[in-house]
């Protein structure tokens, strides 16, 4: 039975993908940072809860260690623990933006680096982290959350080279708004004093919103498609992209460049 290690599963897409490899035959180990908010799953056939902290080297240390003495092998890590934040640079909060570099980037760095010494043991593996279409492409409020993303694209075409010797493959998932709690969950900067600001706030806010509620088929596609990815790594890095918006975004991009996409987003998203 392959074995496929999954963070963040305790909610959202983690989840979702979780359940769906264990209901196609493969042992999920579904990583989380708190073991009671993944009582959904926990105790279902061929799944296998552990705590695990991204942001903590210590925590990653200590459930590696669990799952090895639970496990002969991990055939596959899907770096999907993540969190948004939605703010103006003005108003950005310490607190909030080292959190957001410590969970999406950070986090993919660390469990990374703490398995591919398995990974080279074993003479095989596969890297999954997942991005976002935000990852490709920048649009308004998403300074840190973008930046993040475009980290571990980054990371990780880099990281896939280093790794070639080893038979382990390296892939990015991108994807937009999946109907999910994920954006119900974001953290935003306050009301302020600036006019504009709130305006822009409240626009963008509604608009993701009313995305992810039209979004309602996204997710099944999303964890077939890492199903589908994980049962036939390519040894060469790729870039996937996941659903209409994500491959929109992304044709467009390329087709217009940088300048006009950016006239277009400030047509139709800021005016």
């Amino acid at each position: 039975m392959k074995t496929i290690l999954i963070t963040g599963a305790s909610s959202g897409i983690g989840k979702a993908t979780a359940l769906h490899f264990a209901t196609n035959g493969w042992s999920v180990i579904a990583s989380m940072i708190c073991l009671d908010e993944g009582h959904a799953i926990h105790g279902l056939p061929n799944i296998h809860c552990y705590l695990l902290d991204v942001t903590s080297t210590a925590s990653i240390e200590n459930a590696k260690e669990k799952i090895l003495q639970d496990f002969d092998h991990i055939d596959v890590i899907i770096n999907n623990a993540g969190i948004g934040y939605r703010s103006f640079v003005e108003l950005a909060e310490d607190d909030h933006f080292e959190k957001i570099v410590d969970i999406n980037w950070l986090g993919v760095v660390k469990v990374s680096r703490a398995f591919i010494p398995v990974f080279r043991k074993q003479n095989y593996g596969q890297i999954i982290n997942i991005s976002s279409i935000a990852g490709l492409v920048n649009l308004p409020l998403g300074s840190f959350y973008h930046s993040t993303k475009q980290a571990v694209e980054s990371f990780s075409e880099c990281m896939a080279y280093e790794l070639i010797d080893f038979n382990i493959s390296v892939c990015t998932v991108q994807f937009g708004n999946a109907a999910t709690n994920f954006q119900s969950n974001v953290n935003k900067s306050a009301p302020s004093a600036i006019p504009s600001y709130n305006r822009l706030m409240e626009k963008v806010t509604e608009m993701l919103h009313k995305k992810t509620a039209k979004n309602t088929d996204l997710t099944p596609k999303i964890t077939q498609k890492l199903l589908e990815i994980a049962e036939n790594p390519n040894p060469n890095f790729r870039r996937y992209s996941i659903g209409f918006d994500a491959n929109a975004m992304k044709t467009l991009r390329a087709i217009l460049g940088y300048r006009l996409f950016n006239s277009m987003i400030r047509r139709f998203v800021l005016r």
